[in-house]
């Protein structure tokens, strides 16, 4: 995992930095629709993608269409955050579809978060999240909640 930096911006010639990009616009996974809600550790079946600036703070809930979907929930999500132009996302887990659907977009993921979407963007402009670049952090189907297997009695 590659520990985050701010985007640099380069001059039309590459010929060096001009400034750090002032801000990204990023979707935090959550369970409810404002700042001080906490994270949803499922990217696929989130409750809410808030999108977030991360200059200024201001943000949007979008519910998420996919929680319910009875398959692809991870890759019906990735496509929404992609549409939505997230440059980012800051989640707890990803699976493999979600991974591949959101790489190919170009949006990049940190992953781990806890605490509330504030606490995650507060982390996320310190620097101090991971980026999963060396793939998904779970397997398929790990946010369905169907459990791993049956008890017998």
């Amino acid at each position: 995992m590659l520990q985050h930096q701010m985007p640099q911006v380069r001059d039309p010639d590459d010929t060096g930095v001009i400034e750090e990009e002032s801000y990204m616009r990023v979707c935090v996974t959550s369970t409810g629709d404002n700042l001080d809600a906490e994270t949803d550790p499922r990217f696929g079946r989130c409750a809410y993608f808030m999108m977030v600036d991360s200059d200024t703070m201001e943000f949007e809930a979008i519910l998420n269409g996919s929680v319910s979907a009875a398959g692809g929930a991870g890759i019906q999500a990735a496509q929404t955050v992609a549409s939505l132009k997230a440059e980012a996302v800051i989640t707890g887990n990803v699976g493999p579809n979600a991974f591949s659907a959101l790489s190919a977009a170009g949006v990049r993921m940190f992953t781990g978060a806890s605490g509330t979407v504030k606490d995650a963007m507060e982390a996320f402009n310190a620097g101090s999240l991971n980026e999963a670049t060396g793939g998904p952090t779970t397997g398929a189907h790990t946010g369905t909640g169907g459990g791993g297997g049956r008890r017998r009695m």
